[in-house]
């Protein structure tokens, strides 16, 4: 079996946390960007792809599944094991993509086995899937999974979000 393909990633919003923290590259500094309302947390590390640009304009997104939670700014290599390919419709109704990726810390214990998105329990996939449909909600925006991805797509998917 091949080897799964690691990539770094920086943690923006950690799990736990109800705040949304965005990376700013021209500070090189982390800016509060929302509270989330009461009760709702990120479920696990929330972070960006360095070095990557989605159709938002800002790096691709990536969901850290792991045993715990870090901190603002931390650096994980992750290996990819899928995508949730996804449409955002915003508030004044522009589709655009928007996706998120799922990647497994190469140090987590709990997950060592995932190596792909079939290996996550299905409970996991749809919390996320909801997590993104509330999130965007509370924003004024929807939120779609159009599609599960493996890791093979997904890591296609992030070499055409690679800035030359």
């Amino acid at each position: 079996m091949k080897k799964p393909e690691t990539i770094t990633v920086m943690v923006e919003s950690p799990r736990g946390f109800n705040q949304k923290f965005d990376y700013e590259p021209k500070s090189q500094r982390f800016k509060l960007n929302k509270i989330l309302p009461a009760g709702l947390v990120f479920p696990f590390d929330f972070g960006m792809i360095p070095g990557t640009k989605g159709d938002d304009g800002d790096p691709l997104d990536i969901i850290v599944v792991s045993e715990s939670g870090t901190f603002p700014g931390c650096l994980i290599d992750c290996r990819i094991v899928g995508v949730l390919q996804a449409e955002q419709t915003e508030r004044d109704g522009k589709i655009m993509r928007n996706d998120r990726f799922i990647g497994i810390p190469d140090v987590s214990q709990l997950f060592s086995e995932v190596k792909t998105l079939e290996d996550l329990p299905d409970a996991i996939l749809n919390q996320l899937e909801h997590f993104f449909r509330n999130y965007n909600e509370q924003a004024g925006k929807q939120f779609s999974v159009t599609a599960r991805l493996g890791a093979q797509p997904a890591i296609k998917l992030i070499g055409h979000g690679t800035i030359k």
